[in-house]
Order: structure tokens, then sequence, then C-alpha cells
């Protein structure tokens, strides 16, 4: 006999599954998806739902119910206890809703009974091993184990659903229909145009991924650029592109750490996209300053970050701090400025890009969703499903402005003298 079946005769209370769902869902307004129960019990009337959420076993229901977290959710959409058909963003309304709950369930505690008797209420493992990070937190020994754990997945994988330039940070986009490589295209040009880029400039690209910017500032501005990384698959990617380019002479991409770079020949420009979100909030002021001392007097640092909104304060452990990004940690900005403040630097200039970052993860995760087949060949299918939730949570928390993500243009002033102009004409102008 199946576990579902024999559950069900050993506790006929859960087969009130339409009472329990109508409970749980007592004051959400959105009817627009179903949910399918193990047995083929189907809750929900639209004809076109937007998502189904498919319950695999009572352990799916039981974590629904019983003090949800989202790390438990997260745990167990990976673990296979549910399935996602459809839209996954969306998904993620529901999953606040259920969060909500999960601290108020006293008045569904008749229907709640059965299941804390359920045999599948035993602990449960975590659905794949994360990585149990020992040492000093940001020491450069942990940085680098942390960084190898997200970004040493196969480069193939990161292909499937990156654009062609393998950005991994948000695009620029004109139009919310643009397509994804030509808005990463415009992003890497607006970036270059920020820094206001001129030939034979010495660029620095603190933590360059697979060398997309480091490969474009040479190849269309002329700099001369040094990238670097903790990730050595990327660093290799990256110097396969460049000698392909023939820009060996522009151009190099280095596994380094930035705390280890030399300032005796100072840079003219550094940038920095989508890497002081692994600094960690003590080391923000040691970031900044290594920054200013390898910057020249006169030249300026733009600083691309992810930030949490200050508004939003976080219940529980982090689903993706522990299984996508560990060690990560996200401040609001006023945080990151402060510290870049107090280094030297001079503000000059901070945008959000929080609705293009949504887009950019609403197409990396239909790029993903659409190759799955790969994905599950290339790295696996519990990366798959890890990368799914992590890509589709990311989207619903930028469009809800819990996460926002800002380009910061610091000046190191001469004197007192910026040396930039007066206007940000210069940046839109084709």
């Amino acid at each position: 006999m199946k576990l579902a079946t024999k559950l069900l005769s050993t506790y006929p209370a859960l087969d009130r599954k339409a009472e329990m769902i109508d409970n749980l869902l007592a004051d959400y307004p959105k009817r627009n998806f179903q949910i399918r129960f193990w047995d083929g019990f189907v809750w929900g009337t639209d004809p076109q739902p937007r998502f189904t959420l498919v319950l695999k076993n009572p352990r799916a229901l039981e974590v629904m119910y019983i003090s949800p977290s989202e790390l438990s959710l997260g745990e167990a959409y990976v673990r296979g206890d549910f399935e996602i058909e459809g839209d996954m963003e969306a998904a993620f309304d529901l999953g606040e809703h259920l969060l909500r709950q999960g601290h108020s369930t006293n008045k569904r505690s008749a229907l709640l009974k059965p299941l804390l008797r359920l045999a599948v209420h035993e602990k449960l493992p975590a659905p794949v091993p994360f990585p149990e990070l020992s040492g000093q937190l940001h020491s450069r020994d942990r940085d680098r184990r942390a960084v190898t754990y997200h970004y040493d997945l196969p480069s193939e994988f990161y292909a499937l659903w990156l654009d062609s330039r393998m950005v991994y940070s948000c695009a620029y986009f004109h139009t919310p229909d643009e397509p994804l490589d030509a808005a990463q295209q415009n992003k890497l040009d607006y970036l270059c145009r920020k820094l206001r880029l001129r030939r034979g400039d010495r660029l620095l690209d603190i933590g360059c991924g697979w060398g997309s910017l480091v490969i474009h500032a040479a190849a269309e501005y002329g700099a001369q650029v040094v990238g670097i990384t903790l990730s050595r698959p990327q660093a290799q990617w990256a110097q396969r592109q460049i000698r392909a380019l023939g820009l060996e002479d522009r151009c190099r991409v280095e596994v380094r750490d930035y705390r280890d770079l030399d300032s005796a020949q100072p840079f003219d420009k550094i940038v920095s996209v989508g890497m002081f979100e692994h600094v960690g909030e003590a080391k923000l002021p040691e970031y900044f300053r290594r920054a200013w001392e390898l910057l020249r007097p006169g030249g300026v640092f733009l600083n691309h970050g992810i930030a949490y909104s200050a508004t939003y304060h976080r219940r529980g452990p982090s689903f993706i701090d522990r299984y996508v990004f560990p060690d990560g940690e996200l401040v609001p900005i006023h945080t990151s400025l402060r510290a870049a403040e107090e280094s030297g630097f001079e503000v000059r200039d901070v945008e959000s890009l929080r609705e293009h970052y949504a887009l950019t993860l609403r197409h990396w995760l239909a790029h993903l969703e659409s190759r799955s087949e790969e994905a599950h060949r290339v790295a696996g299918e519990t990366a798959y499903r890890i990368y799914r939730i992590y890509l589709a949570g990311s989207a619903h928390a930028f469009r809800r402005a819990r996460l926002n993500v800002y380009q910061a243009l610091l000046a190191k002033p001469l004197q007192g003298e910026s040396g930039l102009p007066l206007t940000r004409d210069d940046w839109y102008s084709a």
C-alpha cells in the first residue's frame, strides 16, 4: 500500500482536503491558481491557472501548515515534496501568505492534529549538502570556498540561461520587451560611459565573473583592463574568450582576492559589478579603503550591487544564504554609502535599477526552464531546482521592492577637484 493511501486510511481527517485549503487560504484574495494533491484531487476552479501547486505527498502539506519558513519551504521544493507547474514567480505570493500564517495555527488546530502524528513528520535531512564553511567569517580562505561553492558549477550550466556574453548581473532595458542580449550590451556600454572610459585608461574589474565587461571595455573602448575573480573556472573561461578575440595585449583575468592586489601602480578607473554582496558588512570599510588605495587621485569607482530595503525585516533563515550564496550579506544602500564616504570617497551619483533586475531574472528563469533537460544533464536535478526557486524568488523580491540594486559612482577628488563634467549628458548620448 502506498504511503499516502495508508496515511489517509489511518487519519480520515486528511481526506478533508478542500476544507483544509479553504481554511488555510480564508483571507488570501487571489484564486488564480490550483492545488493538486498526490491522489489526484484538485482544489481551485480557475480554468487557466497561473500556476498549479502539485503536492507530491502528505509531507508537503505538513510543511505548508506547521511553522513554514522560507528555508523549510525551499528545502521541501528542492527535495521534491511539491512541484510548481506554470508561473514560478507568481507562486511566491502564495508562499508569502503561508509564511504569514505560520505563526497563527490555533484556529486550524482540529485540522492540524492528524498532520502532527504523521509518520513523515520525522526530522528530514537537508535536500543537498550545503557548505559547512569554517574559519573566520570573510577571511580570504573562507571567501574563496564560499565563492567556489556557487561559481564552480560547470560554466556550461550558466551558459544555458545567461546571455551570449555570460553576464551574470542586472541588464539595462530600454523597453520591457527588449531581448536579454541587447539589454546586457546596453548595460556594458552604460557602465563604460558612467566610468567615462578613454583609450589607454587602466581599469580594474573586481569580481569580473566570466570576463564580459573586461572584454567589452578593452575591445570597444580601448582600455587596459585587469579582471579578478576567486573562481578558477570563470577565469579559465574568460581567458579562452580573450585569446579567441585576440585581446591578450589589452586585458587579462586573474584568480586573485582584491585584498592581495598591489597598489604601487594605481588604476585610473575601478568597477565592481555584483561582487560586494559577498564582502560582508563588517568588511565594507576594508573593501572601500582598498579600492581607494588602488585608485589614482582624480579617478572614479563604480560600485554596482544588490541591497536590502531598510524597511524589510526577514523572518528566519534564508534559503538563498544557505544553498545559493553562503556567507553573502546584503545591506541597505545607506550602509554601503556611509562606508564608502568614511573611506574617503565622494558619492557623485546613485541610481536604482530595481525594475531592470526583475526583468533580467525573468529572462534567466525562462531560459533555464526552457532548457531544463540540458540543465539536468549538465548540473543535475538538485542544482536545477535550487536555481529555479532562487531565480523566481529573487524576481519576486525585486518586484516587491524588498531587494534593490544600485550603481554608485564614487570619486577620489584631487585637491577637491573631481574632474567630472557638470552634467550626465554624455551617459545618455549615442
